[in-house]
């Protein structure tokens, strides 16, 4: 496998120092990589939580189906970006990398994005399948093992487990669909007695961990309690990998064998060991993990049950802190670990409803249909109508997740007329992501027994669009708030590496730390809220039942 596509020449990172925030020679100062799906980026936070430097790169995008749904990344894209990232930051503000003062380094990642590699030549199997990959929709391997779930389960087979959903969201479907198609992966697991304990599967995490320690066969291979939880493979309630359901995922192609094709699961905070053969990061300490949404919930400081955050990304993620109680979804959320700070500490759970294209949506109105130049323009476009003069756009472009969960649906423009423009199109799309975080805010409710969030945390590049948080404050009838430090993401990683090596004490520090930066308040009338909520109802429908093609 080639460590870059065909004529795929990788943008150079760009660079930013913040010089006010790290002057003092005394600060100590707390890294944080941050993996998304369309980009790597590090950062470098001090210990008040303001953010010193920071690098970002894009990786490549790859899309060999595309009307199939199918999205992957090269595996060394990511990783070669990232050093590119280090490297950048480290010539640009070496201070920031001066022998003891960058204390830790934490890890945060899209979930579920799917890679399996050789430990001992360093080779993946195959490109990495991303979380809002849909091959194994119409694999027949989603569809089939609902149809044989027992008690007519369904899709909700494994939730008393896994608090998940039978989707192909996760990632023991990809893994499944990579056994059954890669052929020299099917081998290698086969011989018992020498390259099967070779290979190795993780998320993105666990191949940035195994990059940054050396990769090579003694490389650490872990994995941390958030990110164990999207794979539908691991007991939510004992945080260890569970016999039953990688047999039921894997049982009839392989003897699977867990104990080294699967990462050791850790805590979200604890430090890991040191970063080897990573140029400016040499022999700092990788202290913590968090999945990315689970990292924005404690970026944003969310850390009391009932609090909760949306981040409007690449998709669009609603979490609310349920505490030590692992609260069951009856309305199409996600029962999962929101963190856990320490091997010895309790599990911190959480509620969660996640969409598959937010700001994915701009980019789409952007780079495909060409109607903007930027994703900014979105915001003056959708602002040059009154209102959505009746267009509404369901953006099923990977089927709808939560709360309806139907990989059938596809993406569709309803109420469409003549009279409609690209100004229309903008606003319905922007619009689209309200709508969808309300309908997870609505189920949030229902099942945490009527809590009713009068304000709602918001972060992601999409909170930026003053327009959107406008119309979310006004759809939901409830406060936006927007935190001074929007990075949330990255800072919530690095707040558990810093915990894990003495920068912070404890997360009253934490919470000390989150500021406002602006509130909305809803304006909207009750009358006018209701129509248009209805009509997205009736909206979302349309998108259902599309396999006809």
């Amino acid at each position: 496998m080639s460590a870059t596509a065909e004529d795929y020449v990788p943008p150079e990172p760009t660079v930013k120092i913040f010089s006010d925030a790290s002057t003092s020679s005394s600060v100590d100062f707390v890294a944080a990589l941050d993996i998304g799906t369309s980009s790597t980026r590090v950062i470098v936070f001090n210990s008040t939580g303001e953010i010193c430097g920071s690098a970002q790169a894009e990786f490549q995008q790859l899309f060999p189906k595309p009307g199939g749904g199918w999205h992957e990344h090269n595996p060394f894209d990511i990783s070669s970006q990232t050093r590119r990232c280090i490297d950048a930051l480290a010539r640009d503000a070496p201070h920031l990398f001066a022998e003891g003062r960058l204390k830790g380094i934490g890890i945060t990642n899209m979930r579920e994005t799917t890679i399996v590699w050789n430990a001992k030549t360093g080779e993946p199997y195959y490109k990495a399948i991303v979380w809002d990959d849909v091959r194994t929709a119409t694999a027949d391997i989603v569809s089939r093992m609902e149809r044989e779930a027992p008690d007519g389960l369904g899709i909700d087979r494994f939730r008393a487990t896994t608090g998940l959903p039978l989707s192909t969201y996760f990632s023991a479907t990809k893994m499944r669909w990579l056994i059954e198609n890669v052929p020299s992966l099917r081998k290698d697991l086969e011989d018992k007695d020498g390259e099967r304990s070779n290979v190795r599967f993780g998320t993105v995490d666990t191949w940035a961990i195994y990059q940054l320690t050396g990769a090579t066969e003694s490389s650490t291979y872990v994995t941390d309690i958030t990110n164990a939880s999207r794979t539908l493979l691991m007991d939510i309630h004992k945080r260890e990998w569970d016999e039953t359901l990688i047999n039921a995922f894997f049982g009839d192609l392989v003897d699977f064998p867990t104990a080294s094709a699967l990462p050791k699961i850790i805590s979200s905070s604890e430090v890991i060991g040191p970063c080897h053969s990573s140029g400016a990061l040499d022999g700092v300490p990788i202290a913590g993990i968090l999945g990315d949404q689970q990292a924005a919930l404690f970026g944003q400081a969310a850390l009391n049950p009932g609090e909760a955050k949306c981040t409007y990304g690449t998709g669009l993620f609603l979490m609310m802190n349920t505490g030590a109680t692992c609260v069951p979804s009856t309305n199409g959320l996600l029962t999962t670990p929101a963190y856990q700070l320490g091997p010895d500490a309790d599990i911190v759970y959480a509620l969660e409803g996640s969409v598959s294209h937010a700001g994915s949506v701009i980019q789409w109105l952007r780079d495909k249909l060409q109607i903007i130049e930027s994703a900014t323009d979105s915001e003056e476009l959708a602002l040059s109508v009154p209102n959505n003069e009746g267009l509404y756009f369901v953006p099923a472009f990977a089927g709808l997740f939560a709360p309806y969960w139907r990989s059938d649906a596809r993406g569709c423009l309803v109420g469409m007329t003549a009279g409609h423009h690209r100004g229309h199109v903008c606003r319905a799309a922007l619009e689209a992501s309200a709508y969808q975080a309300k309908e997870l805010l609505r189920a949030m409710e229902q099942d945490s027994k009527g809590t009713d969030l009068t304000t709602l945390k918001v972060d992601g590049g999409m909170s930026m669009n003053d327009f959107l948080m406008t119309f979310q404050s006004d759809i939901l009838g409830s406060k936006v708030v927007r935190p001074k430090i929007n990075e949330t993401t990255a800072l919530g990683a690095a707040f558990a590496a810093g915990l894990a090596t003495g920068v912070w004490s404890s997360t009253d520090d934490i919470m000390a730390m989150w500021t406002a930066a602006k509130t909305w308040t809803p304006s909207m009338a009750d009358e006018e809220r209701e129509k248009y909520w209805s009509a997205w109802k009736r909206a979302v429908v349309k998108s259902f039942d599309s396999d006809w093609f």
